[in-house]
């Protein structure tokens, strides 16, 4: 199967018109377990950081990574952070996604073509709080496809 050509996100033109009227930088938020950062993160990342003025990175708090082969979080923080492609990088509540993003607070949630919003708490919570989605497509790069999730 051939991949879609790769376009570059664009900004909605209501979040461009909100940010003309209030000049508060827009913060785009994406989260994932990062247990191996592959060049199909680093795309998404990239084109993330595109979005707004500020780009957080969370990630999977350890009570929420249950693959095989995970990484303790301190660890995945620390190779995020030396990359320098985020602004910010978070580990996640371990209560759960809902609280990070009302801890946070961003304007923008990011995912990837393969996410999904984890639990009707976060749904609500993005609801509530105005959070713009964006999904992101597919960029070549992950070595295994069964690596999508982390729990």
């Amino acid at each position: 199967m051939r991949p879609r050509p790769l376009r570059r996100p664009r900004r909605t033109s209501a979040l461009r018109r909100a940010d003309l009227e209030s000049k508060k930088p827009v913060t785009v938020f994406a989260a994932g377990c990062f247990n191996r950062i592959h060049p199909a993160h680093l795309r998404l990342l990239r084109q993330a950081r595109v979005l707004g003025d500020v780009l957080v990175v969370v990630l999977s708090h350890d009570s929420h990574n249950r693959k095989p082969h995970s990484v303790a979080s301190s660890l995945r923080k620390k190779r995020l952070e030396a990359l320098g492609v985020a602004d910010r990088v978070v580990v996640g509540d371990p209560h759960g996604f809902a609280a990070t993003l009302r801890r946070e607070k961003p304007d923008l949630l990011v995912l990837g073509y393969d996410q999904r919003l984890p639990d009707v708490e976060t749904e609500q919570a993005v609801r509530a709080m105005g959070v713009t989605m964006v999904v992101m497509p597919w960029y070549p790069g992950k070595e295994d496809p069964r690596d999508a999730r982390c729990d």
